[in-house]
């Protein structure tokens, strides 16, 4: 066993908001909370970040007219 039993918990939990008080613990609540929402949406920002820098680039080679007009006109002539 861990040695800590329910009740051990249950003091703990009295003696805290004996000490803090339900307001400030209220506020604790909430500030962890907005912390722990701005973390998972910096994550998933990350995680588009780096997915879109893992893509393949596609390039394609674009030739003109005349380009081939000229090659054309070289080989034949």
């Amino acid at each position: 066993m861990a040695g800590l039993s329910i009740w051990h918990v249950v003091i703990f939990a009295i003696v805290v908001i004996l000490l803090f008080g339900t307001s400030k613990l209220k506020n604790l609540g909430k500030d962890v909370g907005g912390a722990v929402k701005d973390f998972k949406k910096s994550i998933k920002e990350d995680e588009a970040a780096t997915s879109a820098l893992n893509e393949p680039k596609i390039i394609e080679h674009q030739t003109s007219h005349s380009d081939v007009n000229s090659t054309v006109k070289t080989h034949s002539g």
